[in-house]
């Protein structure tokens, strides 16, 4: 099987997430571009994770699956527990809610420019999970089921 690839017109891998997809800007989710997407895939899966949190390993600020197959997942996706335009895909809690919620690192806590990873996966079912799921529920839930994955990685700095 070939290798999943993420993109995003937004930013580059490592690159800095533009104020526009931040907890500072519009908060908006960015899009997310797929290459090599397989055909058995039958839905998506994406989390994305602050990896600076210094009192914790990472922090999650937005977990969707059930998202139908495609390879451009749209940005500024609803806020909400379902999300109509994309076949009722399902937000789980992240960030104590059920959006998307962009970068926001405290200016009080180091390090003052925080990595953000959007990991993307490719399952081969749509999973049964509630939308009071966390992050642990839907890693436990999408075991033996996916396909394939990627990660994009970018940047932010408190303004």
């Amino acid at each position: 099987m070939n290798e999943l690839y993420i993109t995003s017109p937004a930013f580059g891998y490592g690159e800095k997430i533009p104020m526009e997809y931040s907890g500072f800007g519009e908060d908006i989710s960015p899009m997310l571009q797929l290459k090599n997407l397989s055909p058995e895939a039958a839905s998506l899966a994406v989390i994305m994770d602050d990896l600076d949190v210094p009192f914790c390993k990472t922090y999650t600020h937005w977990l969707i699956w059930n998202i139908p197959r495609m390879e451009t997942i749209p940005s500024a996706i609803s806020h909400g527990k379902t999300v109509p335009s994309l076949g009722n895909a399902v937000q789980g809690i992240g960030y104590g809610v059920n959006r998307y919620r962009g970068p926001k690192p405290p200016a009080f806590l180091p390090p003052l420019v925080h990595n953000y990873i959007y990991r993307v996966y490719a399952l081969d079912c749509f999973l049964e999970l509630s939308c009071n799921s966390r992050k642990k529920d839907l890693l436990r839930a999408m075991e033996g089921h996916i396909l394939q994955y990627a990660a994009l990685l970018g940047q932010f700095r408190h303004p």
